[in-house]
C-alpha cells in the first residue's frame, strides 16, 4: 500500500523517469490504451493506491525515444511500433502488477542497448553515478528489501555489479524480444514462479 502523499512524492521527483505496473485495459487490439495514464490517476482509479508495491521493482536500460512527456509516461508508450503493452500483458493478474518501474540509466536516450553498454564501459563513473541514484530511488519509494527484475542482460548485469550483495536480483527478457506476448508472459511468470518457490 501506499499513501497518497507517498504516491504524489514519487510522481514529482521521478515522475518522467519512472511509472508503475498498472495499466488500462487493452481493447480492440493488444497494444489499445498503452497511453491511457488516467488508470495511474487515484482521482480516477480509486483501487491505485492499494495495488502499488514499491518491493518488487522493475527495471528497464535507459529511454530509448524523445523523453517522457507525462508523469507516469514511462513504459507506458502509445506509439504503434512500441512494445511495452508485452509488460502489461505479462503481468495483468500476477503478483507483477502494481510493480515500481524505472530504469537504471537516466537522461541518456538511446534506442541501441549495445551503445549504451559500450558507453558505460568507458564511462565506469557515469554508471556509479546512476547506481547511487538508482539506490537512492529505491529509498525514496519507500522500497523495503526489493526484489529487482532486470529487463534483458545489459541491464541484469549493471544491476549485478553494483546491487548483488544488496538486493534479490531477477532477469526477464526484455519486451521487445521476438516473442508472441504469450510466450513473454509464460518466460515472465516462470522467473517470478522461481522466485517464490525457492
Amino acid at each position: 500500500m501506499v499513501t497518497r502523499e507517498q504516491f504524489e512524492f514519487i510522481k514529482s521527483k521521478y515522475g518522467l523517469h519512472a511509472s508503475w505496473a498498472v495499466w488500462a485495459d487493452e481493447g480492440d487490439t493488444p497494444k489499445s490504451n498503452m497511453g491511457d495514464l488516467r488508470v495511474l490517476d487515484p482521482e480516477i482509479n480509486k483501487d491505485l493506491l492499494s495495488q502499488l508495491n514499491p518491493n518488487v521493482v522493475l527495471v528497464g536500460l535507459n529511454i530509448s525515444r524523445g523523453g517522457i512527456h507525462e508523469p507516469f509516461g514511462n513504459f507506458h508508450d502509445k506509439r504503434p511500433q512500441a512494445t511495452d503493452y508485452r509488460t502489461r500483458f505479462a503481468v495483468k493478474n500476477s503478483p507483477l502488477w502494481g510493480a515500481y518501474m524505472t530504469d537504471i540509466i537516466k537522461d541518456f536516450e538511446q534506442k541501441i542497448s549495445g551503445a549504451v553498454s559500450a558507453y558505460l564501459r568507458q564511462n565506469r563513473a557515469f554508471e556509479q553515478e546512476n547506481a547511487e541514484s538508482f539506490r537512492q530511488e529505491l529509498s525514496d519509494i519507500r522500497s523495503v528489501a526489493p526484489t529487482l527484475i532486470a529487463f534483458g542482460n545489459i541491464t541484469h548485469d549493471i544491476l549485478q555489479r553494483n546491487f548483488k550483495n544488496e538486493f534479490q536480483i531477477l532477469k526477464v527478457p526484455h519486451y521487445a524480444t521476438y516473442v508472441s506476448k504469450e510466450n513473454y508472459r509464460e518466460q515472465v511468470l516462470s522467473v517470478w514462479k522461481t522466485l517464490r518457490t525457492s
